[in-house]
Order: C-alpha cells, then structure tokens, then sequence
C-alpha cells in the first residue's frame, strides 16, 4: 500500500519533465495524506494536463461519499474487475509525480516508517487512476487514486506492497486509454526496479500528518532502548515498642 508520500521537486522542474502546459505554482510536500490535494497529470484532449485532485478515488455511481472507505489506493490485481476502479481503469489513467513514499515494517508492537525514493534523488512517476465524481446538486470532485503491486525485494523487507512506479518510456501507454486498452496496460503493474530505488529509516514523526518539513525524510536512528528501572522500595517501618518511653 501506500498511505504517504513526498513531493518535493520545483514546479517548474516538474513541469519540464511531464511536458504539460500549465504552469501551477505549489509548495514542497513531505507528508501527503489521504483526503488532501495532490498534483495528477493526465492526458486531457490529446495533450498532458496538469490537474490538482483530492487523493481518495470517488467512483461514478457512489452516491453519497460517507459512505465509503477512502480508496486512496487500488491494486493492480484487480484493477480491471472491481467496479469502482474498472471504468477508470478502461478511461481515465494518470501520472501521480512523486519523489519518495514512506512504508511502516512491524516491530513487535511497534511500526517503524521508512522512505523509498530513487537514487538520484529524482521524481517518480506512480501509476494512477482519476474519477470525477458529481453531486446530487451536480457539484463536481476530481479524485484520485495510487495502483499498487508487489514490492520489490527491496522494499518487501518493510512492506508487501508498494506502488506502481512508471518509467518514462512507459508514460504514454499508461495514459493513452484510445490506443491501449485496459488489459495491455495491466502488463505496466509490475515491480520497481531494485536497484534504482534505496531505503532509509526515517522519524516516526511522519506518523501525523500535520508535521510536513524536510527532516520527515532525513536518516533517522531509533533510539535504543533502556531498561526501566524498578521503584525504590520504602524504608520498612520498625515496630514502636511500647515498653520503652520517648525521650521526645
């Protein structure tokens, strides 16, 4: 899965990179979260648009969105199956930029975050998918979501799963749903390419979503843990005896 991410390259860079044409002005991220607005690009009328999304896929025929869980994520398995991502799946694909996502590995009865980026330190483009979903009073919500697959044996020590992370060459098959289809697409869901991504552990601070700064994804040494020392016991009280008087 993947529940939090960064997005950290300037506008203009990025811009540059996806080739769309506007030219959208936003801050460094280091703690994206379900539910807030992300940057998508998709193919809009032939060409690559940028387009801010709220992360949480709403499909089509839900009718009121309180009652589902946010689909901030789909995976790759059954993308083309489940209604609420097959339509998106056949029509509407995106490119979700990125420059690192965090995943948590269980330790005993704690959760440890760690980052994924590239080597390089450059953007990653996620595979996505993009719904706009229209209110009974017919206000519109463009939403999206992050597909996931298998980790790589990379990241599989921490998590099981990871998002799907597109190569460059790869970016026009995954958006053109006129020429390709659903079920050629799927053959993009795969792994990550070990040796272009690397892993550190980074602050639990990342944990709540309301801490967003640079030091989210700096190394991070947990620190070790100390026995507890027991509570000094009490003096034992010595019984009064009564048979000999107080000077006092």
């Amino acid at each position: 899965m993947c529940g939090r991410y960064a997005i950290t390259t300037a506008p203009e860079a990025m811009r540059r990179l996806f080739g769309y044409r506007e030219m959208p002005d936003f801050p460094a991220r280091y703690n994206v979260a379900p539910s807030q607005p992300i940057p998508v690009v998709r193919l809009w009328e032939g060409e690559r648009q940028f387009v801010l999304m709220r992360w949480g896929l709403i499909p089509g025929f839900v009718k009121d969105p309180k009652s589902i869980s946010l689909l901030f994520n789909a995976r790759g398995e059954t993308v083309n199956e489940r209604p609420a991502f097959k339509n998106a799946m056949k029509r509407r694909r995106c490119l979700i930029p990125a420059n690192g996502f965090y995943e948590w590995r269980r330790d005993g009865k704690s959760n440890r975050p760690y980052f994924v980026q590239r080597k390089d330190g450059g953007l990653l483009a996620f595979a996505g998918l993009w719904e706009t979903w229209v209110g009974p009073n017919g206000e519109e919500l463009d939403t999206a979501t992050i597909v996931t697959t298998d980790a790589c044996p990379l990241v599989e020590s921490i998590h099981h799963r990871m998002p799907v992370i597109l190569e460059p060459e790869a970016w026009d098959m995954w958006l053109d749903t006129l020429r390709v289809d659903e079920h050629m697409a799927s053959a993009l869901i795969t792994p990550a390419r070990d040796h272009e991504l690397e892993v550190r552990e980074v602050s639990p601070a990342v944990n709540r979503a309301i801490h967003d700064g640079p030091e989210l994804i700096a190394p991070y040494s947990a620190p070790p843990v100390t026995a507890i020392p027991e509570p000094a016991k009490p003096p034992r009280k010595t019984k009064k005896d009564d048979r000999q008087q107080s000077l006092f």
